[in-house]
Parts: C-alpha cells; structure tokens; sequence
C-alpha cells in the first residue's frame, strides 16, 4: 500500500524494503515563533457611552493621553490605559465615560438601575 511519494505501509506485519531505506525530508524547520491572542474574561467589549473598545482608550484620553499620563489623571494608569469602571449591575464603561455620564444622570446607561462604582478588591 502507498501512503505518499517514496512511503510504503507495511503489509502483513512484514516491513518493505523500502520502509527500510532513508525517506529525503521536504523541508526543515529552521525557526519557530508562537503566536498569542489574549482577551479580556468578560462579555463586555465596548463602552456603551463612547462605543469605542472596552480596552482601548476613551474619546475623552484620546487627544490628550500623554499630558493625562503626565498629569497622573486619575482615570489614566501609569501605562496610558484608561481605567474601567464596573457598576455593581456588573457593566462596564471607561471611567471618564461613565464619570461625565453621572454627572448628569445618577443611572447605569444600560440598564436605568441607580449608578454605583463596584468595590476594587
């Protein structure tokens, strides 16, 4: 039985002679590099204020992210990330976001139940 170019199975429990003899390798890996995709664990991907992802930086960061860094904003970490707040209805929003949206409405913008910032453990 022929698997492949110059590969022969062995019949009847008895090995050919040309299983026997040397197979010519196609090719050789010479370098490898792996490849990682990561996420967050969560089911929120976009800020419902802003739209934009849940992990990259807000409307309010945009233009100005590096004199915010700067500054030491408080909705800004040290790496330029904007801070995700988590409401205790378990939605999630950019800080700046959600910051300006209470100022107006005391309300989660999902789900109308009254705002409240979730503990940081």
């Amino acid at each position: 039985m022929k698997l492949a170019e110059g590969v022969t199975a062995a019949t009847g429990g008895q090995a050919s002679a040309a299983a026997s003899t040397a197979v010519q390798q196609r090719f050789t890996v010479k370098s490898w590099s792996g490849v990682a995709f990561w996420a967050w664990d969560t089911v929120v991907e976009n800020c419902a204020i802003c739209r934009n992802l849940i992990i990259d930086v807000c409307i309010e960061c945009q233009p100005s992210l590096k004199q915010a860094v700067k500054e030491g904003s408080q909705g800004v970490d040290e790496e330029g990330n904007c801070r995700i707040a988590w409401g205790v209805c378990q939605h999630a929003f950019h800080f700046h976001c959600i910051s300006r949206w209470v100022k107006t409405r005391q309300v989660c913008p999902l789900d109308n139940s009254p705002w409240q910032f979730l503990a940081q453990q």
